[in-house]
């Protein structure tokens, strides 16, 4: 199976290329529509709300349906409102266009994480979910960067060239991913109201929901504005936006790829609570930085802990059941990109009013505080150790 997982490395690097394109092209394209700072976070927001509404829908279908098929139909969609993403010629069709691609994410990435566990033997899970991670970690390495430059030429390039790598991996998916059928249970014809009802019947359930939910709500209130900062503060075009971004690829890289020795090593507990910790002293650090050099050291360190953390908390989040692993794939990914929604529009809030940098990252120290007591009052560390 390592040329699935291999597969699902490079859809992951797509969509998470598609995801985070938009950060770095803030500052040109709130100059091409007209918009403030303030407004601009629509066009993150809008993928992020596309993806968290219909992800609570797409994840208990999906365990009732073939995971092949609907990846297959997702993905087609994705293809096609990426590529009208380049066309968009005002501010509202394009976040139209952007809501369109987060509802296409959202029938995609939850297959992925669903689909691992029913792939590889237990032993391999968090080491396969980490080079999956790897995937979004590499889209910022490579994948941004690139965007960014071909975005120095033409802002919607780097629209039509990820459509066009969509419409490739729709055919492998087709020719390299097994069929992928849930048991023919009666648990697995649940309604989607029943599939939530005995996912949430467990009380930890919703205590370590909460938590990841306020760590990814804390983590891209500052990733979404941190293009403007560059731009703001040290006057970075968009092609230096992308080069400095390099750095928390690299990172994000290379926390997923070793995090699993180092979670052996040290411990589920340890890993977790301790790199949301280092996390939030370095993001509340970063604004009193005058050289970009330590801005760089900060951003590779912050993406290193990052990429150890997210294969962690899926796999966490995965172990509440094994009957519905969709539902919880798309949950987590549904609450992921609501918090990147409520972080976006409350750092635009907070960047505008206070003109201050420093503002978005202690609200980023914040959420990461209330992550880690809901994190401990769950009670899944402990069941995990």
């Amino acid at each position: 199976m390592n040329k699935v997982i291999i597969l699902f490395f490079f859809v992951m690097f797509v969509i998470g290329t598609d995801t985070f394109l938009i950060s770095p092209l803030l500052p040109t394209l709130s100059a091409l529509y007209h918009v403030p700072t303030d407004i601009s976070g629509w066009m993150v927001s809008s993928y992020a709300l596309g993806y968290a509404i219909f992800a609570f829908i797409s994840g208990p279908i999906s365990d009732n349906l073939n995971r092949k098929k609907v990846m297959i139909y997702g993905m087609i969609c994705f293809m096609i409102s990426t590529f009208l993403c380049g066309l968009a010629i005002n501010f509202w069709l394009m976040c139209t266009m952007r809501f369109i691609a987060g509802v296409s994410a959202a029938f995609v990435t939850p297959q992925v994480w669903a689909s691992i566990p029913l792939l590889v033997s237990p032993e391999k899970i968090i080491k396969s979910m980490g080079i999956v991670t790897a995937g979004l970690a590499v889209s910022q390495l490579f994948g941004l960067p690139i965007g960014s430059c071909l975005a120095s030429f033409s802002w919607n390039m780097p629209f039509f060239i990820l459509s066009s790598c969509s419409f490739i991996l729709l055919f492998l998916i087709i020719f390299l991913i097994p069929s992928i059928e849930n048991n023919k249970n009666i648990q697995n014809k649940e309604s989607i109201f029943h599939r939530y009802k005995s996912l949430f019947s467990q009380s930890r359930t919703s205590i370590l929901f909460l938590a990841y939910f306020l760590f990814q709500t804390g983590n891209f209130a500052t990733f979404t504005f941190l293009g403007t900062w560059l731009n703001h503060d040290y006057n970075f075009s968009v092609s230096q936006i992308g080069g400095a971004m390099l750095v928390l690829g690299l990172g994000n890289l290379c926390g997923s790829i070793f995090g699993s020795r180092y979670i052996h090593k040290i411990g589920t507990t340890s890993a977790l609570l301790g790199g949301i910790t280092l996390m939030g002293i370095l993001y509340f650090c970063l604004p009193f930085y005058s050289n970009i050099s330590l801005v760089e050291i900060s951003f590779f360190f912050l993406f290193f802990i990052g990429g150890i953390l997210f294969p962690l908390m899926m796999s966490l989040l995965q172990s509440l059941s094994a009957t519905a692993r969709g539902t919880i794939a798309a949950l987590s990914n549904s609450l992921m990109y609501i918090g990147t929604t409520v972080g976006a529009l409350i750092a635009g809030q907070l960047y505008h009013y206070f003109n201050y940098f420093l503002a978005v990252t202690t609200f980023t120290a914040i959420m990461y505080v209330m992550s880690i007591v809901f994190f401990r009052q769950s009670g899944i560390l402990k069941a995990k150790a």
